[in-house]
């Protein structure tokens, strides 16, 4: 006998970057599988999220997060290497971005009125380029 989607709805997502599944009340989760634009070479901004905070849950492969320290711009740049399982909050208004492996699936939980008009970027400096390519090298290399 098939489920009753009226009692229970099953969402999954396996294509390429973010992909939004479920909206309910105040709140959306998201699957953020790996996308070629965040290989670290390719990352060239941060973004924040000036109304809410941003919850991550690796569920497979790898990911670093980035977070930025600085109010108008990033000035310095902190990196976590997620673990499966883990909850990681990224605080309200805080500079973020992030690289995946290709095997990579992360839940991503934030606020449904997250959008473009309350989330500004900022560009990073060649140098804050640099030390992401460096800082993923350093955790996911060895080196």
């Amino acid at each position: 006998m098939a489920m009753n989607h009226e009692l229970l709805e099953i969402c999954e997502y396996n294509g390429c970057g973010y992909q939004p599944l479920v909206d309910f009340g105040t709140w959306r989760v998201a699957v953020l599988n790996y996308s070629a634009d965040l290989q670290p070479e390719r990352l060239t901004r941060m973004q924040r999220h000036n109304e809410t905070d941003e919850v991550f849950v690796l569920l497979s492969g790898r990911c670093i997060l980035f977070v930025g320290e600085g109010r108008d711009a990033v000035s310095q740049i902190h990196a976590e290497d997620l673990q499966p399982g883990l909850v990681y909050n990224v605080r309200q208004a805080v500079w973020h971005t992030h690289t995946l492996s290709p095997d990579a699936k992360v839940l991503v939980v934030e606020n449904r009125e997250t959008t473009y008009d309350n989330s500004p970027f900022t560009p990073l400096t060649k140098g804050q380029q640099h030390c992401l390519v460096a800082l993923t090298r350093r955790l996911w290399d060895g080196g």
